[in-house]
């Protein structure tokens, strides 16, 4: 089968190698560009995605609780800083940057510690929109603020019913709020990005699904339907975003443009890695989905099919890809994590 990813530095590459657009709205920012929250799932690809446009200068901070993470950012030419975003004086150190990726949130391992996930998610955002009043900053929240939809009404749009399920999702719209009220009592440039999962080979909803069909596990059908997009997709669009910051806030959800049945992506992996999917209970009505169509229309369609995601997916795993072992929840109705 052509075209299919066999190793992590192909991976990487295939997630890091920016497009013409992305080089040209790179060119056109006005400075450092600081990534916070470079530790986690998406931040270490977006930031050596920008080292290799060619921004000016991309500065990473994270705990670097994995010291290969830090390792590997620098070895790229991203310049790191060890930093708990939640102590203030870590804060109050960190360099100056007119351009603020802000990624960082705490959603695993959220049910059970409140007091850090709302601090993480919904006290923090209002610190750094008051540390960086000046500079522009796009805030990667999550599509879980909103209701749940009906399957067939294609996704919440940014104007849609925001009814977090689980403290989780409280505390990711609280953050929210509080950072659009500062963006305009400060008249800081702020977009929120609405994530609907974003996927890769190592973790996400078809890895997900992959791992549960080749170890035979059971997958549950009571969260039906999902959204998906490439984190290769996921990152070229946050790379071309900060034209979009403003104030007031704007507000964009960000994913794939299809709703896809957990029940259909499990037997297309199921033909792939030659095993019969074990499938669990039956499809509810309504799903957590995303209307991305704002986001295609400013910024075009993602590029990565998902046909091809579960070409690579099953591969991966058929062959003993590693796993980043943080399954997504996706399944959970609770708003548990």
């Amino acid at each position: 089968m052509a075209d299919l990813i066999t190793s992590e530095e192909m991976l990487v590459d295939r997630m890091t190698t920016p497009s013409q657009a992305v080089v040209q709205a790179v060119s056109e920012l006005d400075g450092d560009v600081l990534v916070l929250g470079v530790g986690g799932k998406m931040g270490p690809t977006l930031a050596e995605l920008l080292v290799r446009a060619g921004a000016r200068r991309v500065i990473g901070v994270s705990r670097f609780s994995d010291a290969r993470v830090r390792t590997h950012l620098e070895s790229v030419g991203v310049e790191t800083v060890g930093a708990d975003l939640l102590d203030e004086s870590d804060v109050d150190r960190l360099p100056e940057a007119p351009n603020v990726l802000f990624l960082a949130g705490f959603k695993f391992g959220a049910t059970g510690n409140a007091p850090g996930t709302w601090a993480m998610n919904a006290w923090l955002p209002g610190r750094i929109m008051r540390r960086y009043a000046r500079s522009r900053i796009i805030y990667v929240s999550s599509g879980n603020v909103y209701a749940y939809t009906r399957i067939t009404a294609g996704g919440a749009d940014e104007d849609g019913e925001t009814e977090p399920v689980g403290e989780y999702a409280q505390s990711r719209l609280g953050g929210e709020r509080i950072a659009e009220h500062l963006c305009l009592e400060q008249g800081t440039r702020l977009l929120i990005v609405r994530l609907f999962y974003a996927t890769e080979l190592r973790y996400g909803i078809i890895h997900d699904l992959g791992r549960k069909v080749l170890d035979g596990a059971p997958i549950d059908l009571s969260m039906g339907h999902v959204n998906q997009i490439w984190q290769g997709d996921a990152n070229s669009y946050l790379a071309r975003m900060f034209r979009l910051c403003s104030s007031p806030a704007t507000i964009l959800n960000m994913t794939g443009p299809d709703v896809l049945s957990v029940r259909e992506l499990a037997a297309s992996l199921g033909r792939r890695l030659d095993r019969e999917p074990r499938l669990e209970g039956k499809e509810s009505d309504t799903a957590l989905l995303g209307n991305a169509a704002r986001l295609f229309d400013k910024l075009g369609r993602p590029e990565t099919a998902v046909d091809q995601i579960v070409d690579w997916v099953a591969h991966w795993i058929r062959t003993g890809g590693r796993s980043l072992d943080k399954p997504t929840g996706y399944e959970s109705r609770t708003g548990s994590f």
